[in-house]
């Protein structure tokens, strides 16, 4: 009898992380991950992402901040969080008691803000990674985003890497111009990876009320409608960095995160499907798993980047 191949899931994502498969959570669509216990095991996943963790505990915007659109979903939650002490004396041991692997998501007002909840999480020993959120508006800069400009993000990522010596992913912005710059200075400036796309800017109205639908006028658009961007820009920001990708944006199924590793990607995180289908995210994995298997293929790395020029 010939013994069938397991493949090899694991990847590398730099700062000496190594994790079981390239499947996570995007922050924000997967609460603090508890909330998904009941439907699966959450720590088959390589990794969760917890929801954006600020100094204090924010309320977040008023409703309405979430509408449906034809291809996915704006949201304007505003962040909304227990605050980065509460997370580490609640739930971080509820988290280590279900077996997960977990990144936290952090945002700030102020560098100073970043660099403080970088610095309390970094005594959390099974923190696996920190990951920042720089499309968040920089007060002391008249609102414009840290991560809009290459100098931005620099300034951002060397201050918190100083703060930290726990694997630092930055999470890029596709509302910017060149994100493949702002990608490379946040390498530069000492990130051991990078994530995108975060949400693309959207709005959407009532023609019969006359009002937006949102609250907060504008919100973040994700799901399948931003996948194609997202795909690019992910393909363009592996051809200039070296350190790993960690690509989002409208991955519903096993076949959406393979396309986003056959580009370069060295992980993915899955964010709006959550929404729809909340064992979504352990399905990519045994979906990635039977096609590497069907395809004879020994591991996740040797099919990472084998696009094919045409």
């Amino acid at each position: 009898m010939v013994r069938e191949m397991t493949p090899d899931l694991s990847v590398a994502l730099g700062g000496g992380l190594t994790i079981k498969n390239p499947v996570m959570t995007a922050s924000g669509t997967f609460g603090y991950g508890l909330e998904f216990a009941p439907f699966y095991d959450i720590s088959r996943l390589g990794c969760l992402i917890v929801k954006g963790l600020s100094r204090e505990p924010v309320q977040g915007n008023p409703p309405q901040r979430i509408f449906e659109t034809a291809a996915g979903m704006l949201n304007a939650i505003g962040l909304q969080n227990i605050g980065v002490e509460r997370f580490i004396r609640d739930v971080v041991p509820r988290l280590e008691d279900a077996g997960a692997t977990f990144a936290a998501n952090i945002y700030g007002k102020t560098t100073e803000d970043y660099e403080a909840v970088a610095e309390l999480l970094s005594d959390v020993s099974s923190l696996a990674a920190i990951e920042v959120n720089a499309s968040c508006p920089n007060v002391k800069e008249g609102g414009i985003a840290f991560g809009s400009s290459p100098e931005g993000i620099a300034r951002l990522t060397e201050r918190v890497r100083r703060k930290t010596g726990k694997p630092l992913w930055v999470k890029l912005s596709p509302n910017v111009t060149d994100v493949g710059s702002i990608a490379k200075a946040a390498e530069e400036a000492g990130a051991d990876g990078v994530t995108l796309i975060n949400t693309l800017i959207g709005m959407a109205v009532d023609h019969r009320t006359r009002r937006p639908v949102l609250a907060n006028v504008t919100g973040g658009l994700s799901g399948p409608a931003i996948k194609p961007v997202a795909l690019r820009m992910v393909w363009d920001v592996c051809g200039k960095v070296k350190i790993p990708v960690i690509g989002i944006g409208g991955i519903m199924t096993a076949e959406d995160a393979l396309q986003f590793l056959l580009v370069g990607a060295s992980a993915v995180q899955i964010g709006t499907a959550n929404f729809s289908n909340p064992r979504a995210a352990v399905e990519v994995v045994e979906g990635i798993e039977a096609f590497l298997r069907e395809e004879k293929i020994a591991s996740v790395a040797d099919y990472r980047g084998t696009l094919r020029p045409t």
